[in-house]
């Protein structure tokens, strides 16, 4: 999948995070929403591997599962900085991140078996 569809349906599975969450996650329209994916995009090559490698001992010890924590910060810190993208707390970011992952997962095998 080439570069712009992967952002493309990144804004969407953010839309649809929004959709199963609407009380606690807020996303102003779709130009938020493909901000937000860009963002995310950006922040995972540069951002998460530093913390990754920063919380290494305790990501050994959690067996990996402090990277879903690691995913619920940079949720939260993309809508401390982003405008009409709204989280309601730190809990909230955690099960939307965990979600994101889940559709990205979902969405990644849907188009792995069209290109195949």
């Amino acid at each position: 999948m080439n570069l712009i569809a992967r952002w493309l349906v990144n804004g969407l599975l953010f839309l649809v995070v929004a959709a199963i969450l609407p009380d606690s996650i807020h996303i102003a329209g779709i130009g938020t929403a493909l901000l937000v994916a860009l963002l995310w995009g950006l922040l995972s090559m540069t951002l998460k591997p530093i913390l990754v490698i920063l919380t290494l001992p305790v990501n050994i010890l959690s067996l990996g599962l402090f990277t879903f924590v690691i995913n619920a910060f940079l949720f939260w810190f993309l809508a401390q900085i982003v405008k009409g993208f709204e989280v309601d707390g730190f809990g909230v970011a955690f099960l939307g991140a965990l979600i994101l992952s889940v559709l990205h997962l979902i969405a990644g095998m849907a188009f792995r078996k069209r290109e195949e």
